[in-house]
């Protein structure tokens, strides 16, 4: 399973990037989860303006793209005004149809490893409220609950409502 290899999106990754999160939307929705991710709600401008102000990665096994995902480096919309001590993940996404299992946690492990090399403390995260399996899946993995954040603006729909969650990646932190 150590066969993905990571690195940035660039333009050509676009119509890649809007493929996996209308097949991710897609999914949730064959799931019985209908409030999450829409298909067609994000288009490859979207992508475009993460990687002019942020992160975009894109995971690769064998020539295809197993996964994706988008790094911010400041998340004002559901954590207010921070001092810069976290990476903040968004849009998590694996190819379903490819990947193997275990693909989403070493994308998160990858995320994990960028914001640290860049000196932050944090890894942040948000998933919708009520979202209680997606929840678990981060809890699971080491994340914690921290806070909520209702009425959070959405890329082209209306705001809802988010679990704010947070992982500390120093080995030893004093509480």
């Amino acid at each position: 399973m150590n066969d993905l290899r990571f690195r940035l999106a660039d333009d050509t990754d676009l119509p890649a990037l809007v493929r996996l999160r209308d097949d991710a939307a897609r999914w949730m929705l064959a799931q019985g989860i209908n409030n999450q991710w829409q298909p067609g709600e994000l288009d490859e401008e979207h992508f475009r303006r993460v990687m002019a102000g942020g992160e975009v990665w894109i995971a690769e096994t064998d020539g295809r793209v197993a996964g994706a995902w988008e790094l911010w480096w400041t998340d004002v919309d559901a954590w207010g005004p921070q001092s810069p001590v976290a990476g903040y993940v968004h849009r998590l996404m694996v190819d379903r149809s490819s990947a193997r299992p275990g693909t989403g946690r070493q994308l998160l492990r990858a995320a994990e490893q960028r914001v640290a090399a860049a000196g932050r403390a944090f890894v942040r995260l948000d998933c919708l409220a009520g979202n209680a399996r997606l929840s678990s899946y981060y809890v699971n993995d080491g994340y914690r609950i921290v806070g909520h954040k209702a009425g959070k603006p959405q890329p082209g729909g209306v705001p809802k409502s988010f679990t704010l969650l947070e992982k500390d990646l120093q080995t030893r932190r004093e509480r």
